[in-house]
């Protein structure tokens, strides 16, 4: 039985009073891809700050992607980038290959409570993604990286600081991401965890630490279908 098998019911979740959601990779499907051109535009900004072809480049993004959090931290911390610029060149992209999808925005709109984007990405850029899908309207707060003074998650301090302005009962709160390392501290806090894969676990750009496996024992749920997730939580029994 893998963790796909295990369907939630409304029980599972009827505790729960605030609802946070990943951005990338977690409110849209990994198979839309979007995200690909950031890593682009990150790996272009590495190249032309460092003068690195782009395939030292490339490497060097991913190093301190892996051991930082984010891109933005690591160069931030080895060479003292303004984080705006950053962002902004980051997220030049197209948006408009995020498709709408209603059904996704009627199941968030259901769920009992409050909903939350938080993300190690930029406001601007939830707000862009999030419109893109037709959803933007059912949060309501985003959590970015510039409110967590640039410290991306999976650092506790980040989750902590988030929990603390929006008065989140972390025993009441789910939490929902594409990354298993960024479930391990809100399961340690008491809350529902829920990660989000590609289609038949096929992942065709990530790096292994990226991966779900059997011994992620901070997930609780694993499921490719958001909006099917959340529809059996929110219907009729």
């Amino acid at each position: 039985m893998t963790q796909l098998d295990r369907l939630p019911t409304k029980a599972d979740f009827a505790h729960v009073t605030d609802w946070v959601f990943d951005l990338d990779n977690t409110l849209y499907p990994h198979h839309v891809n979007l995200f690909s051109q950031i890593d682009r535009n990150m790996t272009a900004f590495v190249a032309t700050l460092l003068r690195l072809d782009p395939a030292a480049a490339r490497a060097l993004q991913k190093q301190y992607y892996r051991d930082h959090g984010t891109t933005l931290q690591g160069l931030m911390i080895h060479h003292d980038i303004d984080p705006n610029d950053f962002l902004e060149k980051a997220h030049a992209i197209d948006y408009s290959v995020v498709p709408a999808d209603p059904a996704l925005g009627e199941a968030i709109r259901a769920l009992p409570g409050r909903k939350f984007i938080f993300t190690n990405g930029s406001v601007k850029h939830a707000e862009m993604t999030a419109r893109a899908l037709g959803i933007l309207d059912h949060f309501d707060e985003i959590f970015d990286i510039v409110a967590a003074d640039y410290v991306p998650k999976p650092a506790g301090d980040t989750y902590h600081k988030f929990m603390s302005l929006h008065r989140v009962d972390t025993n009441r709160a789910a939490m929902f991401e594409d990354l298993p390392r960024n479930l391990i501290v809100p399961k340690a806090l008491g809350m529902k965890t829920v990660l989000l894969v590609p289609r038949n676990f096929e992942y065709e750009f990530a790096e292994a630490w990226e991966k779900t496996n059997d011994g992620d024992a901070q997930v609780d749920y694993v499921t490719e279908d958001l909006t099917g997730f959340l529809t059996r939580l929110v219907s009729a029994d």
